[in-house]
């Protein structure tokens, strides 16, 4: 006999990655899955929904659904979520039930970067570098590339280093030709590594963090974080000691599943979750320019088959509330 379970199930969806975690209704992660998102987050998502169904065991449900990241709305009316949540919020809650008392978050992903301030586990105060990619976990993948280096490899290079060189590290650009002049210059591998790690933090905190006091306990978390490299950097610059937390590449998706048990309990125990049949439906993103007044916005709406599912983008609401 199968003991049926209940599982609130948590949809990361990013420029890079799509993730997805089952947690239990004490808070516990039970299964999580990473997916390049590729440039096509409806076919990602789907592909995710596919393998998460494959490792259910009979008698296993979905109790609420959450998601976040920046395809959220999308991914919320695939799924017709329970709550859709920024990035902000759902990784403050993630870092909270990792670590109650957390005051900062450190959060580097694939494309953007981020530090939360808390008090009492509520964000009250952010930054965020959606502009620039040095620092991102797809810039770094990048310079590995092309130094041919496994990107698992890549932070212990750096720990390996005698005497890091200074690297422009403001714009990626100006990092990847000071990396390419120290090669020509002929400074070892391990040294340009660890001088590139020191310059990404080191624009982390110029940008971010200038003028804001980082109080411990510190979490750092994201995709990033699996760079030793560089989480050396941020304690040796800072002169503290980083918590990383056992899923720290999908936190995102961790917060987002726990705020969706914590709305359906608080809502009576009803899911909204359309089910994982869903992803049998031929889902379509479209663009439409609005020309109801001078914004002239451009909306993006979600459809399954003909039915539009959702839209947003405008700024008065008006195809929001269609």
């Amino acid at each position: 006999m199968f003991v049926q379970k209940g599982y609130s199930l948590g949809i990361d969806v990013g420029s890079v990655s799509t993730n997805l975690v089952l947690v239990d209704d004490s808070g516990n992660l039970h299964y999580k899955l990473y997916l390049r998102t590729g440039g096509r987050p409806i076919e990602a998502l789907i592909e995710g929904l596919g393998q998460l169904s494959e490792n259910l065991l009979p008698g296993d449900r979905i109790t609420a659904v959450g998601t976040t990241g920046s395809g959220r709305r999308l991914a919320g009316a695939m799924v017709n979520a329970d709550v859709v949540k920024n990035e902000i919020t759902a990784h403050a809650a993630a870092a909270s039930a990792v670590a109650p008392d957390v005051k900062t978050i450190i959060e580097i992903g694939g494309q953007d970067s981020k530090i939360i301030f808390l008090q009492e586990g509520v964000p009250c105060d952010f930054a965020m570098n959606t502009v620039c990619a040095a620092g991102t976990g797809s810039f770094i993948d990048r310079q590995a590339a092309r130094l041919g280096i496994p990107i698992a490899e890549f932070g212990s290079y750096a720990l390996r280093s005698d005497s890091p060189v200074r690297i422009a590290g403001r714009c990626a650009v100006f990092a990847e030709s000071d990396m390419i002049h120290k090669q020509q210059t002929g400074h070892s591998v391990e040294d340009i590594i660890a001088g590139l790690c020191e310059a990404l933090v080191r624009n982390y905190l110029n940008n971010l963090a200038k003028g804001k006091r980082i109080l411990e306990p510190v979490l750092f978390q994201g995709g990033v974080a699996a760079n030793v490299g560089i989480a050396a950097a941020f304690e040796r610059l800072l002169g503290v000691s980083l918590i990383i937390p056992k899923y720290f590449d999908v936190m995102g998706a961790y917060g987002a599943a726990l705020l969706a048990h914590e709305a359906v309990v608080a809502n009576g125990g009803t899911s909204k979750f359309a089910g994982l049949d869903c992803i049998k439906q031929d889902f379509s993103a479209r663009s439409i320019d609005c020309n109801g007044c001078a914004n002239m916005c451009e909306v993006v709406c979600i459809y399954s088959g003909n039915k539009k599912l959702a839209s947003w983008g405008d700024r008065c609401g008006k195809h929001g509330k269609q």
